[in-house]
């Protein structure tokens, strides 16, 4: 009894011990880890792939968990297509993927081997613009620029999901073409944010390529 009343723990020195000894063990457990790995010398899975991009083959190397973003920029060094937020949530990224448009950073480039995708490095050039990329210039389309790819591969796609006939959320029959008009492109190009807000000079460099294809 004199033993145990002589021994005095504060609720504080206990959460202490407490947390000393788990990072302690979690240290531990990091190490033995890393260390297991190291002797069963586990690499990464590779895989080759090839991809037609801009009308070329281009054969490549890597990690089968490389996004098909991270492949374009880091192993290809086409830059034009941006990485934002990497969730699929601002369209920075999106490219045309057979003819569709596509959020790169949310598909693997493994699961694209002998794809046809078109960046915005191959709709255009300096010389010999893209009619959307010259509208976007003439309208004044961009601010910082950051998000303009993205916003002009959605749009050339877009386009043609509408010559298409394909309905969205905001088309009033599903079986009739949908009309162009101003909703139908807000709506269309709605999964592509600007974080400058040039929303209003992108809808008409839109409905101007959009009317003229019309």
């Amino acid at each position: 009894m004199e033993n145990s009343s002589a021994i005095k723990i504060t609720r504080r020195n206990l959460l202490k011990a407490g947390a000393v000894s788990a990072t302690a063990m979690a240290a531990s457990s990091s190490v033995s880890l890393a260390q297991q790995a190291a002797q069963t010398g586990v690499q990464p899975m590779s895989a080759t792939v090839t991809l037609r991009v801009n009308g070329a083959s281009r054969e490549v190397s890597l990690d089968m968990r490389t996004s098909l973003l991270d492949a374009l920029r880091e192993h290809l060094h086409l830059t034009g297509t941006k990485k934002g937020c990497d969730h699929g949530q601002c369209g920075a990224c999106t490219v045309v993927l057979d003819g569709r448009r596509v959020n790169s950073c949310l598909t693997l480039a493994v699961m694209h081997d002998g794809a046809e995708i078109t960046t915005i490095e191959g709709l255009g050039s300096p010389t010999a613009l893209h009619p959307l990329q010259a509208a976007f210039v003439k309208h004044d389309g961009y601010q910082c620029g950051y998000c303009t790819p993205g916003q002009i591969c959605s749009a050339v796609a877009m386009l043609e999901e509408l010559s298409q006939g394909v309905p969205s959320h905001v088309s009033e029959s599903l079986t009739e073409r949908p009309l162009l008009s101003v909703d139908e492109i807000r709506e269309r190009m709605s999964g592509n944010i600007c974080r400058c807000g040039a929303y209003s000079n992108i809808i008409e460099a839109i409905t101007e390529v959009a009317g003229s294809k019309a």
